[in-house]
């Protein structure tokens, strides 16, 4: 992500208007380490908060003019704690604007990855990685700026039980001075709303709201491929849950699937974001056991058929990977993952789930 669209994410610009969870094949399931050092760092920041917002309109370039913001950010718990997603809405000078966080703890590092998207480009980026100390935070990154490479620093600094301020800051100098442009002061709220809600008109028919119909609860079944491209034909079968809940009124979704087979309990989330100018979907899966993210397949549906590819590394090769989502009724749908070492000439399928939907 350019340091242009990380500012758009940031800073929230006025907003215009993962393969589904499954594809856990890529990874085998391992047991998450939720009892980590630093793996509920976040656990103070659920639920609802009031929020003001300050933005330096430009940055690094001598400018002391500020622009702010008053709305809602709500966040809220993955993995029991080790993963979450926080939604922002707030309104200023500028107009309505929208984004999200995804934070994910990664247990070999002990540190946690912070990523970023807005709903004027569906596109998940602006990743820094950090942890608390004493309660305050500090997670870093780079980028690039107006074409020039540049630090970013994020600071979280506690102002009582129910306050605290995330500070950002960019530096131009390898880290030798740090000018901030964002500060986002919140206040928890005494009332709960629920993420992903958005007064925004949306076309219902530009294919941002093609996934409505997994939104809920659902019975998961999957036959994952142990050793993909090595002419094995061992599968493993795996039960669980899967979860879809909306973003942005349906602009976005969060998927977090549990499920138990013979490698243990696994568990995995998928990030989806709807790109209103290609009117694709981009989709990014992560698990616990890693804490950091795939590449994100990119697709759309046609004739109620979803097909969604991305390009990758398998045993030092590269390949490509296919994810389908197809018989879609009201109670059930099928996933199918496949790779192709060949250019796309042949397709091993290497991960099959078929959801029901579930009451409980």
């Amino acid at each position: 992500m350019s340091g242009a669209t990380r500012l758009l994410v940031l800073a929230l610009l006025v907003a215009a208007g993962v393969p589904c969870v499954s594809t856990a094949a890529r990874a085998a399931p391992a047991a998450a380490d939720g009892n980590a050092a630093h793996a509920h760092d976040f656990d103070f920041a659920f639920g609802t908060w009031k929020t003001h917002i300050k933005r330096l309109v430009h940055p690094l370039s001598g400018s002391s003019e500020w622009a702010e913001y008053d709305g809602t950010h709500v966040i809220d718990k993955v993995w029991d704690g080790s993963a979450n997603l926080g939604v922002l809405e707030a309104d200023g000078t500028a107009g309505h604007v929208e984004a999200l966080s995804l934070r994910l703890y990664n247990p070999a590092s002990h540190q946690w990855n912070v990523s970023y998207a807005n709903p004027r480009e569906g596109k998940l980026g602006g990743t820094v990685a950090g942890a608390f100390e004493g309660g305050h935070g500090a997670f870093y990154g780079a980028d690039t700026f107006d074409g020039r490479a540049i630090f970013v620093r994020e600071l979280y600094v506690p102002l009582g039980p129910d306050r605290r301020r995330l500070e950002v800051a960019y530096s131009a100098d390898g880290g030798k001075t740090w000018e901030t442009n964002w500060i986002m002061t919140d206040t928890k709220a005494a009332l709960p709303q629920t993420a992903g809600q958005t007064s925004a008109a949306i076309d219902a028919h530009d294919g941002s709201h093609d996934f409505d119909f997994e939104i809920g609860r659902w019975k998961t079944s999957v036959k994952r491929l142990a050793n993909p491209l090595s002419g094995s034909t061992s599968w493993v079968a795996y039960e669980g849950v899967t979860t879809v809940r909306p973003i942005w009124g349906g602009r976005a979704n969060l998927v977090e699937l549990e499920m138990d087979g013979p490698k243990g309990h696994f568990r995995g989330l998928n990030l989806r974001l709807y790109d209103p100018v290609s009117r694709q979907w981009s989709l990014t899966f992560a698990n616990a056991a890693s804490g950091t993210l795939n590449t994100p397949a990119v697709g759309a549906f046609e004739h109620g058929r979803g097909e969604f590819y991305d390009q990758e590394m398998l045993d030092g090769r590269a390949i490509l990977v296919r994810f389908v989502i197809s018989d879609i009724t009201n109670d059930a749908c099928h996933f199918e993952q496949s790779f192709s070492a060949d250019g796309g000439r042949t397709w091993e399928t290497n991960w099959i789930a078929v959801d029901t939907r579930s009451d409980t």
